[in-house]
């Protein structure tokens, strides 16, 4: 296996934990949406579009930048732009690497929490269905 196709695979394995599909049984009301949460006060997210079917949001995590513990519905992401990202959850914590043009879907998530601790900014769409 060359260097890059192990790299990838590490990356989609890495991915997968890192955005592992937590059925969301029962939402916490207290927690926010990944639009409505933010970091120190601030927006990660931005809503880029939003109909009777989907919403549409482009987060951005420049290094050191984290999002707040929020929820997430059964949603679609990609990742624009890699990164170093640490998240918390359910099943503790962890570090991952990301690759751009990564895409995964998940049933939701009942909470998590995420911080860029990498060098570079990580940008990422997610795309939830109604």
């Amino acid at each position: 296996m060359s260097r890059s196709m192990s790299k990838r695979a590490l990356c989609i394995a890495s991915s997968a934990a890192l955005f592992a599909c937590n059925p969301v049984l029962v939402a916490d009301e207290d927690l926010p949406d990944p639009l409505a949460a933010g970091w120190n006060g601030e927006q990660i997210c931005e809503l880029l579009h939003e109909d009777a079917h989907q919403r549409i949001l482009r987060c951005i995590f420049p290094p050191g930048v984290g999002h707040e513990k929020h929820f997430h519905k059964a949603h679609f992401g990609y990742v624009l732009a890699g990164g170093k990202m640490r998240i918390i959850d359910d099943s503790g914590e962890r570090e991952v690497d990301l690759l751009a043009d990564y895409s995964w879907t998940s049933d939701g998530v009942s909470w998590h929490e995420v911080l860029n601790v990498g060098e570079t900014t990580s940008v990422y769409l997610i795309v939830e269905s109604f």
